[in-house]
């Protein structure tokens, strides 16, 4: 919504809530002595950190400004023209980027796909590529590592490419069932990072994808120069060494969680949805465009649901954020609900 005013507490953007790690924000500052310079065209000391961060090699490793510019290179470069299979309701750039590069996009309903897992395997595309979001946005739902890798076996044995984005997956309370180590033997999977989500460096821009070696060579073909500034690889290298940082995360998010989705379970006309991510997506009985307004006028901005394919106008997502701010949501949620 463009909204930057700081008497508004933010819901709508699912950012990590203990913030920027303290090294990440030195190293902005550094990084501004450097303002001046291009910046690496290869970002090749934030690889080399990354690779040592994933356990991958270098070669593994493609950096990107932020998640977006590598799915829409993916799209572009490596499934123009195919088949797509995308689970709603899910994040829309999936498909936004697929119809721009031309792809065949086909849809699979499921509020959860563990549950619907076999239906869904048998709709992978030959020859095409299926995007998995885990944990996926905005439902909050995950599947485990044994189930990812089903789907990608299957996908194997179709020549199909999976795009698994495991944008939320640190800030879980499993981060274990991850297939990132697979995309050494896996050609036909990429996984999808972002240091927005686990490391609070939204307006910074670093995201990074892992694969095979192939498949991240094609890719930084294509890939835009200096699109990843001198500040944000000096953020994104010092991020990734703090490690603390995301187990903080995942504590107070683990107990933010349970806090909020349990006290707004309780607000007549709300029900939440169980989720594995640092999110709770909420039913209302009221029109969701309607509440967001309601609550923007008490000073909490919720996302407004209704456009995602899939769900109807009575969603809305909020972030796990301080126990303050939750507060904060809480007792607006209670005045207007």
């Amino acid at each position: 919504m463009g909204i930057r005013d700081p008497h508004i507490v933010d819901f709508s953007s699912n950012i990590n809530p203990a913030g920027i790690p303290d090294s990440a924000v030195s190293a902005l500052r550094r990084g501004l002595g450097r303002a001046a310079e291009y910046p690496d065209a290869g970002s090749l000391d934030l690889v080399s950190a990354l690779a040592r961060y994933t356990g991958l090699g270098r070669a593994n490793i493609l950096a990107g400004n932020g998640a977006a510019e590598i799915i829409y290179n993916f799209c572009s470069t490596l499934v123009p023209g195919r088949r797509v299979l995308v689970p709603v309701p899910t994040f829309a750039e999936y498909e936004a980027a697929s119809r721009l590069a031309g792809c065949r996009v086909s849809f699979f309903k499921t509020m959860n796909l563990a549950d619907d897992l076999d239906r869904f395997v048998s709709r992978i595309p030959k020859d095409g590529c299926v995007f998995v979001c885990n944990p996926n946005n905005p439902t909050g739902s995950m599947i485990s590592k044994k189930q990812m890798s089903r789907i990608v076996a299957a996908a194997s044995a179709r020549s199909c490419m999976v795009f698994a984005d495991e944008c939320f997956i640190e800030l879980t309370q499993n981060p274990e069932e991850s297939v990132i180590s697979m995309v050494k033997r896996r050609e036909n999977l990429l996984v999808l990072r972002s240091l927005t989500k686990s490391f609070g460096l939204a307006g910074v821009r670093v995201g990074y994808a892992a694969a095979s070696k192939e498949t991240v060579r094609i890719l930084r073909n294509v890939k835009i120069p200096w699109s990843i500034s001198c500040m944000a690889q000096e953020a994104g290298i010092a991020a990734v060494k703090d490690r603390r940082h995301l187990q903080r995360s995942r504590k107070i998010i683990r107990t933010e969680s349970e806090f909020l989705r349990n006290k707004m379970s309780q607000i007549p006309g709300i029900q939440c949805s169980p989720s594995s991510a640092n999110f709770v997506l909420v039913r209302t009985r009221q029109d969701s465009a309607r509440l967001q307004k309601k609550l923007l006028r008490r000073g909490v901005l919720v996302r407004d649901c209704g456009n995602f394919r899939g769900l109807g106008s009575n969603y809305i997502r909020v972030a796990v954020r301080t126990r303050r701010e939750n507060l904060l949501l809480l007792r607006a949620l209670e005045a207007v609900a």
